[in-house]
Protein backbone atom coordinates (compact mmCIF):
# COMPACT_ATOMS: atom_id res chain seq x y z
CA UNK A 1 0.00 0.00 0.00
CA UNK A 2 0.95 3.57 -0.52
CA UNK A 3 2.16 4.95 2.52
CA UNK A 4 1.20 8.64 1.72
CA UNK A 5 -2.60 9.43 2.51
CA UNK A 6 -5.02 12.36 2.48
CA UNK A 7 -6.59 13.03 5.57
CA UNK A 8 -9.55 15.16 7.11
CA UNK A 9 -10.65 16.04 10.34
CA UNK A 10 -13.84 17.43 11.38
CA UNK A 11 -14.37 19.86 13.77
CA UNK A 12 -16.52 22.50 15.72
CA UNK A 13 -16.63 25.80 13.53
CA UNK A 14 -13.90 28.15 15.23
CA UNK A 15 -12.25 25.08 16.21
CA UNK A 16 -10.64 24.85 12.87
CA UNK A 17 -7.17 27.07 13.05
CA UNK A 18 -6.44 25.92 16.76
CA UNK A 19 -6.76 21.78 14.96
CA UNK A 20 -4.71 23.02 12.31
CA UNK A 21 -1.87 24.66 14.72
CA UNK A 22 -1.98 21.05 16.69
CA UNK A 23 -1.23 19.38 13.14
CA UNK A 24 1.60 21.34 12.51
CA UNK A 25 3.07 20.88 16.13
CA UNK A 26 2.76 16.84 15.08
CA UNK A 27 4.73 18.07 12.17
CA UNK A 28 2.20 16.59 9.95
CA UNK A 29 2.25 18.13 6.23
CA UNK A 30 0.12 20.26 3.46
CA UNK A 31 -2.42 21.59 6.86
CA UNK A 32 -4.87 23.21 5.12
CA UNK A 33 -8.32 24.68 7.08
CA UNK A 34 -11.88 24.47 5.65
CA UNK A 35 -14.95 25.40 7.31
CA UNK A 36 -15.44 23.15 9.69
CA UNK A 37 -12.82 20.73 8.98
CA UNK A 38 -8.84 20.76 8.51
CA UNK A 39 -7.09 18.48 5.95
CA UNK A 40 -3.83 16.97 6.09
CA UNK A 41 -1.14 14.67 4.30
CA UNK A 42 0.39 11.42 6.26
CA UNK A 43 1.18 8.14 6.59
CA UNK A 44 -0.35 5.28 7.36
CA UNK A 45 1.56 5.53 11.64
CA UNK A 46 -0.02 9.05 11.28
CA UNK A 47 -3.13 7.40 11.90
CA UNK A 48 -2.37 6.44 15.58
CA UNK A 49 -0.46 9.59 16.20
CA UNK A 50 -3.24 12.00 14.96
CA UNK A 51 -5.88 9.80 16.47
CA UNK A 52 -3.99 9.83 19.81
CA UNK A 53 -2.12 13.46 20.43
CA UNK A 54 -5.18 15.36 18.59
CA UNK A 55 -7.02 17.94 21.47
CA UNK A 56 -9.52 19.66 19.23
CA UNK A 57 -10.40 17.24 16.27
CA UNK A 58 -13.80 15.26 16.19
CA UNK A 59 -12.35 12.57 14.41
CA UNK A 60 -9.77 11.41 11.57
CA UNK A 61 -10.83 10.50 8.43
CA UNK A 62 -8.63 9.04 5.67
CA UNK A 63 -9.76 10.74 2.36
CA UNK A 64 -10.73 8.38 -0.20
CA UNK A 65 -11.61 10.28 -3.13
CA UNK A 66 -14.25 12.88 -4.26
CA UNK A 67 -16.55 12.91 -7.05
CA UNK A 68 -18.84 15.34 -9.29
CA UNK A 69 -22.93 13.92 -7.76
CA UNK A 70 -25.27 15.05 -10.21
CA UNK A 71 -27.22 12.04 -10.60
CA UNK A 72 -27.14 8.55 -9.24
CA UNK A 73 -25.04 6.95 -11.82
CA UNK A 74 -22.64 10.07 -11.72
CA UNK A 75 -22.67 8.91 -8.47
CA UNK A 76 -22.18 5.73 -8.22
CA UNK A 77 -19.84 5.57 -11.05
CA UNK A 78 -17.71 8.42 -9.34
CA UNK A 79 -17.14 5.77 -6.15
CA UNK A 80 -16.56 2.70 -7.91
CA UNK A 81 -13.47 4.61 -9.58
CA UNK A 82 -12.40 4.54 -5.99
CA UNK A 83 -9.87 2.73 -4.35
CA UNK A 84 -11.68 0.68 -1.96
CA UNK A 85 -9.96 -2.59 -1.68
CA UNK A 86 -6.51 -0.53 -0.51
CA UNK A 87 -8.60 -0.88 2.97
CA UNK A 88 -11.38 -2.99 2.83
CA UNK A 89 -10.95 -6.55 2.81
CA UNK A 90 -13.31 -9.26 1.24
CA UNK A 91 -14.85 -9.91 4.39
CA UNK A 92 -14.68 -6.59 5.90
CA UNK A 93 -17.93 -4.87 7.47
CA UNK A 94 -18.38 -1.29 5.81
CA UNK A 95 -21.80 0.47 6.64
CA UNK A 96 -22.17 3.92 5.21
CA UNK A 97 -23.57 7.04 6.62
CA UNK A 98 -23.23 10.63 5.82
CA UNK A 99 -24.90 14.32 5.03
CA UNK A 100 -26.27 15.87 1.64
CA UNK A 101 -26.44 19.72 1.69
CA UNK A 102 -27.23 22.11 -0.98
CA UNK A 103 -27.52 19.16 -4.36
CA UNK A 104 -29.58 17.48 -6.31
CA UNK A 105 -29.05 14.54 -4.57
CA UNK A 106 -30.38 14.57 -0.81
CA UNK A 107 -32.38 11.36 -0.10
CA UNK A 108 -29.97 10.15 2.53
CA UNK A 109 -31.63 6.37 2.25
CA UNK A 110 -30.97 6.53 -1.25
CA UNK A 111 -27.10 8.23 -1.24
CA UNK A 112 -26.54 5.09 1.56
CA UNK A 113 -27.48 2.73 -0.87
CA UNK A 114 -25.85 3.60 -4.21
CA UNK A 115 -22.44 4.32 -2.47
CA UNK A 116 -22.99 0.74 -1.00
CA UNK A 117 -23.65 -0.95 -4.32
CA UNK A 118 -20.65 1.13 -6.09
CA UNK A 119 -18.32 0.12 -3.03
CA UNK A 120 -19.72 -3.71 -3.27
CA UNK A 121 -19.07 -3.61 -7.25
CA UNK A 122 -15.78 -2.63 -6.45
CA UNK A 123 -14.51 -4.91 -4.12
CA UNK A 124 -16.29 -7.83 -5.89
CA UNK A 125 -13.98 -6.76 -8.98
CA UNK A 126 -10.61 -6.16 -7.63
CA UNK A 127 -10.69 -9.45 -5.09
CA UNK A 128 -11.81 -11.76 -7.62
CA UNK A 129 -14.98 -12.73 -5.39
CA UNK A 130 -18.93 -13.12 -6.33
CA UNK A 131 -19.71 -12.81 -2.52
CA UNK A 132 -18.73 -10.51 0.28
CA UNK A 133 -18.72 -12.12 3.45
CA UNK A 134 -19.27 -9.11 5.69
CA UNK A 135 -18.37 -11.11 8.89
CA UNK A 136 -14.98 -9.20 10.39
CA UNK A 137 -13.41 -5.72 11.32
CA UNK A 138 -16.04 -3.02 10.26
CA UNK A 139 -15.03 -0.28 8.38
CA UNK A 140 -17.18 3.01 8.33
CA UNK A 141 -17.36 4.67 4.87
CA UNK A 142 -18.50 8.39 5.54
CA UNK A 143 -19.95 10.70 2.57
CA UNK A 144 -20.16 14.39 2.12
CA UNK A 145 -21.95 16.00 -0.59
CA UNK A 146 -22.30 19.68 -0.84
CA UNK A 147 -23.12 22.19 -4.24
CA UNK A 148 -23.13 18.04 -6.34
CA UNK A 149 -19.66 17.06 -5.42
CA UNK A 150 -19.43 13.96 -3.32
CA UNK A 151 -16.10 13.13 -0.97
CA UNK A 152 -15.65 9.38 0.48
CA UNK A 153 -13.82 8.92 3.85
CA UNK A 154 -12.85 6.08 5.75
CA UNK A 155 -13.58 6.99 9.38
CA UNK A 156 -10.16 5.53 11.10
CA UNK A 157 -11.70 7.09 15.06
CA UNK A 158 -14.53 5.25 16.00
CA UNK A 159 -16.31 6.95 18.55
CA UNK A 160 -15.58 10.63 18.39
CA UNK A 161 -12.40 11.87 19.75
CA UNK A 162 -14.39 14.25 21.79
CA UNK A 163 -15.04 10.87 24.07
CA UNK A 164 -11.53 11.04 25.55
CA UNK A 165 -12.56 8.10 28.06
CA UNK A 166 -12.82 9.70 31.30
CA UNK A 167 -16.50 11.02 30.99
CA UNK A 168 -19.20 8.16 31.26
CA UNK A 169 -21.43 10.34 33.24
CA UNK A 170 -21.85 13.69 32.84
CA UNK A 171 -24.17 16.60 34.52
CA UNK A 172 -27.00 17.92 33.06
CA UNK A 173 -25.80 20.22 30.39
CA UNK A 174 -21.83 18.92 29.20
CA UNK A 175 -19.18 20.64 27.50
CA UNK A 176 -17.27 19.06 24.75
CA UNK A 177 -14.41 18.01 25.77
CA UNK A 178 -12.60 19.36 22.71
CA UNK A 179 -14.41 22.60 22.98
CA UNK A 180 -12.89 22.18 26.36
CA UNK A 181 -9.80 21.43 25.11
CA UNK A 182 -10.08 24.80 23.00
CA UNK A 183 -10.68 26.97 25.71
CA UNK A 184 -7.98 26.24 27.59
CA UNK A 185 -5.70 26.66 24.37
CA UNK A 186 -7.23 30.27 23.72
CA UNK A 187 -6.14 31.35 27.12
CA UNK A 188 -2.58 30.18 26.31
CA UNK A 189 -2.49 28.28 29.32
CA UNK A 190 0.88 26.96 30.26
CA UNK A 191 1.11 25.66 33.48
CA UNK A 192 2.33 28.87 35.54
CA UNK A 193 -0.89 30.16 36.17
CA UNK A 194 -3.87 29.34 38.78
CA UNK A 195 -7.06 27.77 36.60
CA UNK A 196 -10.74 28.30 38.27
CA UNK A 197 -13.42 27.17 37.04
CA UNK A 198 -16.71 28.39 39.40
CA UNK A 199 -18.99 26.22 37.04
CA UNK A 200 -17.29 23.11 36.69
CA UNK A 201 -19.82 20.87 36.15
CA UNK A 202 -18.72 17.64 35.19
CA UNK A 203 -15.35 18.78 35.53
CA UNK A 204 -14.52 19.23 31.61
CA UNK A 205 -12.44 22.28 31.75
CA UNK A 206 -9.88 21.91 34.62
CA UNK A 207 -9.55 18.01 33.67
CA UNK A 208 -8.86 19.51 30.03
CA UNK A 209 -6.43 22.30 31.71
CA UNK A 210 -4.40 19.57 33.94
CA UNK A 211 -4.03 17.10 30.61
CA UNK A 212 -2.75 20.18 28.72
CA UNK A 213 -0.37 20.94 31.59
CA UNK A 214 1.32 17.79 31.67
CA UNK A 215 1.43 17.35 28.21
CA UNK A 216 -1.14 14.20 28.61
CA UNK A 217 -2.31 12.88 24.92
CA UNK A 218 -5.83 13.10 25.07
CA UNK A 219 -6.51 9.66 23.59
CA UNK A 220 -4.18 7.33 25.57
CA UNK A 221 -7.02 6.02 27.62
CA UNK A 222 -9.59 5.12 24.53
CA UNK A 223 -9.33 2.70 21.88
CA UNK A 224 -9.81 3.73 18.14
CA UNK A 225 -11.82 1.84 15.07
CA UNK A 226 -8.76 1.48 13.10
CA UNK A 227 -6.79 -0.57 15.56
CA UNK A 228 -8.73 -3.47 14.90
CA UNK A 229 -8.04 -3.22 11.08
CA UNK A 230 -5.84 -5.99 10.13
CA UNK A 231 -3.65 -4.48 7.49
CA UNK A 232 -2.47 -1.91 10.05
CA UNK A 233 0.23 -3.01 12.37
CA UNK A 234 -0.25 -2.79 15.70
CA UNK A 235 3.10 -1.77 16.44
CA UNK A 236 2.02 2.13 15.20
CA UNK A 237 -0.07 2.39 18.08
CA UNK A 238 2.34 1.47 20.95
CA UNK A 239 4.89 3.33 19.46
CA UNK A 240 2.77 6.27 19.31
CA UNK A 241 1.37 5.89 22.46
CA UNK A 242 4.82 5.30 23.68
CA UNK A 243 6.12 8.90 22.01
CA UNK A 244 3.01 10.16 23.58
CA UNK A 245 4.17 9.25 27.38
CA UNK A 246 7.55 10.57 26.50
CA UNK A 247 7.01 13.88 25.93
CA UNK A 248 4.98 14.42 29.34
CA UNK A 249 5.50 16.78 32.18
CA UNK A 250 5.58 16.55 35.74
CA UNK A 251 5.08 19.67 38.38
CA UNK A 252 2.85 21.35 40.45
CA UNK A 253 -0.36 22.81 39.47
CA UNK A 254 -3.00 24.99 40.69
CA UNK A 255 -6.25 23.71 39.06
CA UNK A 256 -9.59 24.29 41.25
CA UNK A 257 -13.54 23.20 39.92
CA UNK A 258 -16.18 24.84 42.17
CA UNK A 259 -19.72 23.83 41.38
CA UNK A 260 -22.67 24.62 43.92
CA UNK A 261 -24.44 21.17 43.04
CA UNK A 262 -22.61 18.50 45.52
CA UNK A 263 -23.58 15.94 42.86
CA UNK A 264 -21.26 17.70 40.24
CA UNK A 265 -18.45 17.79 42.34
CA UNK A 266 -18.40 14.20 42.98
CA UNK A 267 -18.73 13.51 39.11
CA UNK A 268 -16.00 16.06 38.59
CA UNK A 269 -13.50 13.87 40.85
CA UNK A 270 -14.35 10.32 39.27
CA UNK A 271 -14.05 11.94 35.83
CA UNK A 272 -10.56 13.55 36.96
CA UNK A 273 -9.43 10.26 38.47
CA UNK A 274 -10.28 8.19 35.16
CA UNK A 275 -8.59 11.05 33.52
CA UNK A 276 -5.58 10.38 35.81
CA UNK A 277 -5.39 13.60 36.76
CA UNK A 278 -7.02 13.96 40.13
CA UNK A 279 -3.42 14.82 41.62
CA UNK A 280 -3.76 18.26 39.97
CA UNK A 281 -7.37 19.29 40.69
CA UNK A 282 -8.64 20.51 43.66
CA UNK A 283 -12.83 19.95 43.07
CA UNK A 284 -14.85 21.48 45.82
CA UNK A 285 -18.51 22.70 46.59
CA UNK A 286 -18.33 26.42 45.64
CA UNK A 287 -20.91 29.72 45.13
CA UNK A 288 -19.22 31.34 41.96
CA UNK A 289 -20.95 34.83 43.03
CA UNK A 290 -18.30 34.32 46.16
CA UNK A 291 -15.12 32.83 44.22
CA UNK A 292 -12.19 31.69 46.68
CA UNK A 293 -9.06 31.83 44.73
CA UNK A 294 -5.35 31.57 45.45
CA UNK A 295 -2.28 32.60 43.17
CA UNK A 296 -1.46 35.82 41.91
CA UNK A 297 -2.01 35.37 38.50
CA UNK A 298 -5.33 33.69 37.77
CA UNK A 299 -7.06 32.80 34.67
CA UNK A 300 -11.16 31.98 35.22
CA UNK A 301 -11.70 29.46 32.76
CA UNK A 302 -15.75 28.79 32.75
CA UNK A 303 -18.85 28.05 31.15
CA UNK A 304 -21.66 29.08 32.86
CA UNK A 305 -25.63 27.28 32.99
CA UNK A 306 -26.84 29.20 29.63
CA UNK A 307 -30.61 29.81 30.64
CA UNK A 308 -32.03 27.63 28.08
CA UNK A 309 -30.85 24.11 29.18
CA UNK A 310 -30.26 24.09 33.13
CA UNK A 311 -32.04 27.02 34.39
CA UNK A 312 -34.62 29.86 33.79
CA UNK A 313 -33.76 32.44 31.69
CA UNK A 314 -34.07 35.19 33.99
CA UNK A 315 -32.12 33.36 36.80
CA UNK A 316 -29.36 32.71 34.68
CA UNK A 317 -29.21 36.89 33.95
CA UNK A 318 -29.50 37.13 37.70
CA UNK A 319 -26.40 34.79 38.01
CA UNK A 320 -24.44 35.98 35.15
CA UNK A 321 -24.42 39.87 37.05
CA UNK A 322 -23.67 38.64 40.68
CA UNK A 323 -20.49 36.86 38.91
CA UNK A 324 -19.82 39.77 37.36
CA UNK A 325 -19.94 41.67 40.35
CA UNK A 326 -18.12 39.01 42.46
CA UNK A 327 -15.31 38.98 39.72
CA UNK A 328 -14.36 42.53 39.34
CA UNK A 329 -13.84 42.67 43.28
CA UNK A 330 -11.72 40.09 42.79
CA UNK A 331 -9.72 41.19 39.71
CA UNK A 332 -9.07 44.46 42.10
CA UNK A 333 -6.57 42.28 44.36
CA UNK A 334 -5.35 39.68 41.66
CA UNK A 335 -3.83 39.41 38.20
CA UNK A 336 -7.09 37.41 36.17
CA UNK A 337 -8.15 36.98 32.81
CA UNK A 338 -11.53 35.34 32.20
CA UNK A 339 -12.71 33.57 29.20
CA UNK A 340 -16.56 32.97 29.45
CA UNK A 341 -18.64 30.83 27.32
CA UNK A 342 -21.99 31.60 26.92
CA UNK A 343 -24.80 31.46 24.31
CA UNK A 344 -26.51 34.18 25.98
CA UNK A 345 -26.58 37.03 23.30
CA UNK A 346 -26.91 39.81 26.14
CA UNK A 347 -24.04 38.41 28.09
CA UNK A 348 -22.06 41.44 28.21
CA UNK A 349 -24.94 43.21 29.58
CA UNK A 350 -26.15 41.04 32.28
CA UNK A 351 -22.47 40.16 33.10
CA UNK A 352 -21.82 44.13 33.49
CA UNK A 353 -19.03 44.28 31.57
CA UNK A 354 -17.83 44.20 27.80
CA UNK A 355 -15.36 42.04 26.54
CA UNK A 356 -11.93 42.53 25.49
CA UNK A 357 -12.77 40.09 22.59
CA UNK A 358 -14.71 38.12 21.86
CA UNK A 359 -14.76 34.92 19.13
CA UNK A 360 -17.72 32.85 18.01
CA UNK A 361 -17.88 28.87 18.82
CA UNK A 362 -19.80 26.21 19.15
CA UNK A 363 -20.69 23.91 21.82
CA UNK A 364 -22.44 20.91 20.05
CA UNK A 365 -25.18 22.30 18.00
CA UNK A 366 -25.54 25.87 19.90
CA UNK A 367 -23.85 28.91 18.98
CA UNK A 368 -21.93 30.32 21.82
CA UNK A 369 -19.17 33.20 22.20
CA UNK A 370 -15.82 33.16 24.35
CA UNK A 371 -15.97 36.44 25.91
CA UNK A 372 -12.22 37.60 26.96
CA UNK A 373 -11.29 39.26 29.91
CA UNK A 374 -8.22 40.90 29.99
CA UNK A 375 -7.15 43.65 32.39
Amino acid sequence: MNNELNFSIPCLFGLESLCADELKRLKLDNVKTENGRVTFTGSIGDIAKVNINIRTGERVLITIGETKANSFDELFEGVREMPWERFIPDDGVFPVKGHSLNSKLHSTPDCQKIIKKAVVERLKTKHKTDDLNETAEKYQIQYAIMNDKAVLYLDTSGAGLHKRGYRPVGSDAPLRETLAAAIVKLSRYRGRESVFDPFCGSGTIPIEAALAAINRAPGLNREFAAERWRWLDKIIWTEAKDEAVSREYKGDYCIFGGDIDPKCIEISKENAKRAGVSDYIRFEVADATKPEVTGGQVLILTNPPYGERVMQHSEAEELYRRFGIATRALSKEKDIKMYILSSHTEFERTFGKTATKKRKLYNGMIKCDLFMYYQ
